[in-house]
């Protein structure tokens, strides 16, 4: 073996001597980047002849890969890692080397309620491969070129002849064929070669667009060892990884060669479009992904998970009238006077949006179409801009268009493209046109986003009609790759016995609701399980005028609060001052505003203020933010928001969907639900023991931003697990485990709450942490570092100490819907649908509960995965505690689609970004991020999905933190 290991090191050193030695000879490029060129001028760069060639490739990006592969440094052999493929966690473990903890192994079926059956938009592989395949190692250049070479280089005839027919290629480092090749094969191409499509002269600079291209067989894949996986006679191993993650680029390789692929999804050209403002559109495709799936007592097989896919991409317009619509400018007039600001102000934020955009132009004639890619624009006018032409005189980017194609720009004043082809080749916007389907990756607007949810949502029937449009764009049976491989599936849909969990009693202090299937209730005649504790006495009434000037009406403001006083009392609320401190705000500054609110509720009550109430001319995010930032960080009061359009209409339900809120916020609760093990009030099961419930989740900023990730920690907080308190912080930059800093920071004050407010003094007897948004390849991850770390600091008060734990995922972020024969009279699932077999893992413990009624739409089950289970607690009890709390969450008449603790947990991360101390809406609109290490940072591994070209940040800083006289800290400040 270290023989073996010697020679194919050796094997290496002499492929890099020899790969230098043609460099160095004949002056070739593998490294991928943009070949130099004599790019003079404007039109000998932009325009040359030669529109087939391919000059460079720093805005060739291709769909990002599902899968990555990284090589091993010993035997240089590609290393598989899968993303978002459902392998199981003991299997991640296993491919990557790791010592796997032990997984609750799957159960026998829950005997919960009822027996229904469900539909799923899962589709049964009935045949997998029958024929040998073999894989390669693919390396072109220097192995880390752009996903666009590799494609151009895969796709180019002198390596299509030299390898024949029936390969897959990933696009990166992987390919497959049903032939052998027993040699390593090596060539060097010229893609500027007539061959392939150039025009077979070296460029001006002398030199050949030539690349290096290294294929090597490495093994054969080991569809007999999947199959022996599959039926539970061996465990899973790298062999059976790289079976998977063949058969998902075989899945995806006809559909990829007539659609627009975007990961697992594909898109039509031509589908009926959906305009959502702002240059950008949504239209329909479908989303295929392969899935393990276990079948009760059958053997498990490989499942094709069907959807639909939403794709959001710009208009197919031209750039100048796309810069038009993307900024929001009146016409082009006013775009070209927003521009003249420095870097084109805030509107030159905008058009960075449209950099790495593929474009066309055919001012050379319409059959001369030419390809480019936007690399950045530069803010000069057409009559500013000069350069060199062919004859060496300087000429302005307007006279040359004018002389040479006799086109006389409209828009001369818009600024000029500057492309990725070429050192300088520079073009008018209004002589581009963006082309179709490109790809739209930025975070909406809030109009964006609303006529994108009216776009999305769909019922069951309409959604599953769409499914089955999918389908006919995937041609399973007439997939000619398919066809080649044996593969076959069926393409009837997966129908399963699941269960139907009766709904609980939600009990109220006065007054009780049975909502049964429907999944719904009101507030009338009920009184809120717990008022709040302290009577209310110092609270005020902040009043904002419109941005125009118009004063709300005094009288209409507080004929509202009369009646939410009223109403309050009604349900239970405690109020002792009926007659709050009003405060007409003056000026524009929100942070005044707050003070202002602050000073006069405290001075006319003569007592610091309990919860300070804010009425709003509209829904702006940015003042809200300011208004939460203020209150809770500088004053660390809690607040209540709402909009002056609901307290002129002072409708009676408005008021008492506040009043949970307002409730929850001074300290007490709303409901609680009791299942039918827990009549007449006898606890048993959860209650039984003290127990604590934790909940975590970590938001990260829009793709493209800088904004720090934000861990969130919720606690339980009363004997019942129905109030929590949360505790947040920066973490990192896009790190989804939380950090060791922020566990020990937020969890010790919250664990010291808990022991003294709910155990007496007593630590909990066990705990529950539900866990949110994390991948199957981090569930390692999150036993390994975050519950060893929570262990870790649970021993520091008591070495002896050893509570156990119940460590429960709980993910949405997938494509399965439930399509049930008996739903809701939209044909959703009911509240309560269980379903364990058809779509979940053969041996690890998962399930799928849909605890909600879908309001509109099409429902989605939460997938709730079991990492640990210390307790011993049976999946029945465990299925009851998540389904019967949902009905607990504390602002709602209705379950919500997951465990509250989680649900808490994603609310308090996201309301605590204006605790940022450099958030973007704050008064000085600093960045929140950091240029260089600063103290008391929280920090991490950490990766990236945009920005700016310097790289992450290293460091973020902490949120400012919320004073605790009032205990806001314990407090539902977040809800």
């Amino acid at each position: 073996m270290a023989g073996a290991a010697k020679r194919r090191a050796a094997e290496e050193r002499d492929a890099r001597r020899t790969e230098r030695s043609h460099h160095s000879n004949s002056g070739t490029s593998s490294s991928g980047s943009k070949p130099k060129s004599d790019a003079r001028s404007t039109a000998n760069s932009a325009h040359s002849s030669n529109s087939k060639s391919i000059h460079g490739y720093d805005g060739e990006r291709d769909p990002d890969s599902p899968t990555s592969v990284t090589r091993n440094p010993a035997t240089s052999r590609v290393i598989v890692e899968a993303k978002n493929f459902d392998i199981s966690a003991a299997g991640w473990a296993t491919v990557r080397g790791l010592s796997a903890a032990a997984m609750p192994p799957r159960v026998g079926p829950s005997k919960l309620g009822s027996s229904v059956k469900v539909g799923l938009n899962t589709f049964r592989v009935k045949k997998t491969p029958t024929k040998k395949v073999y894989q390669f190692d693919v390396i072109i250049g220097n192995g880390d070129e752009k996903r666009g070479l590799n494609k151009h280089m895969w796709e180019c005839p002198a390596l299509k002849a030299a390898l024949g027919k029936g390969w897959i290629f990933d696009g990166n480092k992987l390919a497959w064929s049903m032939n052998p090749i027993n040699r390593e094969i090596r060539l060097m191409i010229d893609l500027d070669s007539k061959e392939n499509g150039g025009t077979g002269k070296p460029r001006k600079d002398g030199k050949f667009n030539t690349h290096r291209v290294q294929i090597r067989q490495t093994n054969q894949v080991g569809f007999d060892v999947l199959t022996s996986y599959l039926e539970g006679k061996t465990g899973f191993n790298n062999a059976n990884l790289e079976a998977i993650n063949f058969f998902d680029h075989l899945l995806r390789e006809y559909p990829r060669l007539n659609y627009t692929s975007i990961k697992r999804s594909f898109f039509a050209k031509g589908q009926t479009r959906f305009d959502l403002g702002n240059a950008v559109e949504a239209f329909k495709g479908v989303y295929q992904s392969l899935r393990i799936a276990h079948w009760g007592g059958n053997p498990a097989c490989l499942s094709i998970n069907v959807d639909v896919a939403n794709g959001t991409f710009w208009k197919e317009l031209p750039v100048h009238l796309a810069a038009l619509q993307l900024t929001g400018r009146r016409d082009m007039n006013d775009l070209i006077l927003a521009l003249k600001q420095g870097e084109g102000g805030r509107c030159g934020q905008d058009l960075k949006k449209m950099r790495k955009l593929h474009v066309e132009a055919s001012h050379r004639g319409a059959k001369e179409i030419d390809n480019y890619v936007i690399e950045r624009f530069i803010f000069k006018s057409a009559r500013e801009h000069k350069f060199e032409n062919e004859d060496k005189k300087m000429v302005s980017v307007y006279d040359y268009f004018a002389q040479k194609y006799n086109i006389r720009l409209q828009h001369p004043d818009l600024p000029l493209c500057k492309m990725t082809k070429g050192k300088s080749t520079v073009l008018p916007m209004e002589v581009l046109k963006i082309k179709g389907n490109e790809r739209y990756a930025f975070k909406m607007d809030e109009r964006q986003t609303s006529n994108m949810i009216k776009f999305a949502v769909e019922p069951p029937p309409q959604r599953w009609n769409a499914i089955q449009h999918g389908l006919g764009m995937l041609k399973w049976d007439q997939d000619p790759v398919l066809k080649a491989f044996g593969v076959e599936i069926d393409p009837q849909r997966t129908v399963v016995d699941g269960r139907l969990i009766p709904a609980p009693t939600v009990k109220f202090g006065t007054g009780d609701a049975r909502p049964g299937t429907s999944g719904r209730w009101d507030l009338k005649g009920k009184k809120f399980l717990q008022p709040n504790p302290a009577p209310l006495k110092s609270w005020g009434v902040c009043v904002i005028p419109g941005r125009r000037g118009g004063k709300p009406d005094k009288a209409i403001v507080e004929n509202f609060m009369n009646e939410f006083v009223k109403i309050y009392g009604m349900h239970g609320g405690r109020v002792e001052n009926k007659k709050p401190t009003f405060i007409l705000a003056n000026g524009d500054d929100v942070g005044t505003w707050v003070t202002e609110a602050w000073n006069k509720t405290g001075n006319a009550n003569n007592a610091r203020p309990q919860i300070l109430v804010f009425i709003l001319p509209d829904k702006d995010s940015g003042t809200y933010g300011r208004i939460k930032r203020s209150a809770e960080c500088r004053y660390g009061v809690v607040s209540q928001c709402m909009q002056y359009a609901h307290v002129q209409k002072c409708q009676g339900q408005y008021i008492s969907n506040v009043c949970m809120k307002f409730n929850a916020k001074l300290g007490g609760s709303t409901c609680r639900a009791v299942g039918d093990a827990k009549k007449n009030n006898k606890e048993t099961g959860l209650f039984s023991v003290p127990t604590m419930i934790l909940g975590a989740d970590i938001s990260h900023g829009a793709p493209g931003s800088e904004t720090p990730s934000m861990a969130a920690l919720t606690c339980s907080m009363d004997r019942l697990a129905i109030r929590y308190a949360a505790a947040c912080e920066t973490n990192g930059f896009r790190v989804e485990m939380m950090t060791t800093d922020n566990i020990n920071s937020m969890l010790k004050p919250l664990v010291q709450s808990w022991v003294g407010a709910v155990g007496g003094g007593k630590f909990p007897q066990r705990i529950f942490y539900f866990r949110d948004g994390v991948s199957e390849g981090q569930y390692q991850h999150v036993l390994q570092q975050e519950v060893a770390d929570m262990k870790a600091l649970l021993k520091t008060a008591d070495p002896k100490l050893n509570i156990p734990f119940i460590v429960v995922v709980g993910g949405k972020r997938h494509h399965v819907r439930f399509f049930p024969e008996k739903g809701d009279r939209n044909g959703n699932p009911l509240p309560g649908t269980l379903v364990e077999t058809g779509v979940t893992h053969p041996y690890e413990n998962d399930f799928f509960l849909c605890s909600h009624t879908a309001i509109k739409g099409t429902a989605r089950p939460m997938h709730y995965h079991v990492l640990l289970n210390e307790v011993g607690m049976s999946n029945e009890e465990l299925q009851t505690i998540i389904y019967e709390h949902s009905y607990q969450y504390i602002r709602a008449t209705t379950p919500v689609s997951q465990h509250p603790a989680i649900y808490y947990a994603h609310i308090a991360s996201n309301r605590a970004v204006p605790h940022d101390p450099k958030w973007a809406g704050s008064s000085d609109g600093a960045p929140s991020v950091a240029s260089r290490p600063r103290s008391g940072s929280a920090s991490g591994s950490q990766g990236r999905s945009g920005g700016s070209s310097s790289g992450p940040p290293i460091n973020v800083d902490k949120l400012m933190p919320m004073p605790n006289q009032s205990n806001i800290f314990n407090s539902m400040w977040y809800i």
